[in-house]
C-alpha cells in the first residue's frame, strides 16, 4: 500500500550500514527485502507495512501480527472468505466501516480533508487511492477493460507517469464528488460479488495488453481480496489520521 510521493531513495541497496543512528526518523515507503539488521535496537519503535518472512529474534513475526489483527477485528476473517457468502459478508464489513468513516470526516473543515498528517495522504487523496485500486483490480482485472482509469485516480510512486493512464494529479475534487464516483465503484464492486459463483471466482483475468497494471493473470477472487484488503487497511489508515485531525468519534464501524 502506498502513500504519497517523496524524496528519492537512499541507495543503501546492497550496502552494510554499521551504527546509522535512526533515532526519531521516519523511514516513508522503505525496501527492507532481504535486509539484515543486527543488534539494532527497536525502542518504541513504529513499524507497518507489507511484512512477509520477517523474523524478529529468529520468530518469524507475520502470523503473529495477522494473529493479533484478526483478534483485534474479526471482520478481517470475512475478508479472506473464499465462497460468495462470505465475501457478501466481508464486503458489507467494509461498507459499514466506511460509511462510519466518512460521517467523522464530513464533520470537519472541508480544508481540513486536504491535509496531509505526518506526511501520509489526505483523506481526500486516500479517497482518490482507492478509486484507482478498484480501476486496477476490478475494471482492469475482473471487468477486463482495457482503459478503466478514471481521471481522479491517484497512485504512488510505484507510477512514474500517472498521465499516461489519463490519470490528472492537478485535479482537485471535493468530498461529495469523490463519493459520488466512490458510490458508482463501491457498487459495481458489490454487483460483481452478488451475482459471483464458484466458478466465476475460480475464472482466471488476463488483463489487455493496454498500459496499466497489474500486467500478471489472477482468479477474480484474487483480485477481490486484493480489493477487500486495500477497502480495510486504507479505512484504518484514514481513521488513524482523523483521530490526529480532531474528527468525532464515529459509532463504531470505523477502525481504530
Amino acid at each position: 500500500m502506498t502513500g504519497p510521493v517523496g524524496p528519492q531513495p537512499i541507495a543503501a541497496a546492497g550496502r552494510r550500514l554499521d551504527d546509522a543512528d535512526f533515532t526519531r526518523a521516519h523511514l516513508h515507503g522503505p525496501s527492507f527485502e532481504g535486509a539484515r539488521i543486527t543488534d539494532g535496537w527497536f525502542l518504541d519503535a513504529d513499524l507497518s507495512g507489507y511484512i512477509d518472512g520477517l523474523r524478529v529474534n529468529g520468530v518469524e513475526v507475520a502470523p503473529l501480527v495477522e494473529a493479533e489483527l484478526d483478534r483485534q477485528f474479526p471482520e478481517r476473517l470475512l475478508l479472506r472468505a473464499t465462497e460468495p457468502v462470505g465475501l457478501t459478508a466481508g464486503w458489507a464489513a467494509i461498507e459499514a466501516r466506511w460509511r462510519a468513516t466518512v460521517g467523522r470526516a464530513s464533520a470537519l473543515a472541508p480544508a481540513r480533508l486536504t491535509e496531509r498528517v505526518d506526511g501520509e495522504w489526505s483523506f481526500l487523496e486516500t479517497l482518490r487511492h482507492l478509486i484507482l485500486a478498484t480501476d486496477r483490480w476490478h475494471g482492469r482485472m475482473i471487468l477486463g477493460e482495457a482503459h478503466p482509469y478514471h481521471p481522479w485516480g491517484l497512485a504512488g510512486s510505484w507510477l512514474a507517469d500517472p498521465g499516461s493512464l489519463g490519470l490528472d494529479v492537478r485535479a482537485s475534487p471535493d468530498l461529495a464528488q469523490l463519493l459520488a464516483v466512490r458510490r458508482e465503484h463501491m457498487d459495481a464492486v458489490s454487483q460483481t460479488i452478488a451475482t459471483a459463483t464458484p466458478d466465476e471466482l475460480a475464472r482466471v483475468c488476463t488483463p489487455s495488453g493496454a498500459p496499466g497494471d497489474p500486467e500478471e493473470p489472477r482468479t477474480v477472487l484474487a483480485c477481490l481480496h486484493v480489493i477487500l484488503e486495500e477497502e480495510w487497511w486504507h479505512d484504518r489508515y484514514a481513521n488513524r489520521d482523523l483521530d490526529a485531525l480532531g474528527a468525532p468519534a464515529g459509532d463504531g464501524a470505523g477502525g481504530h
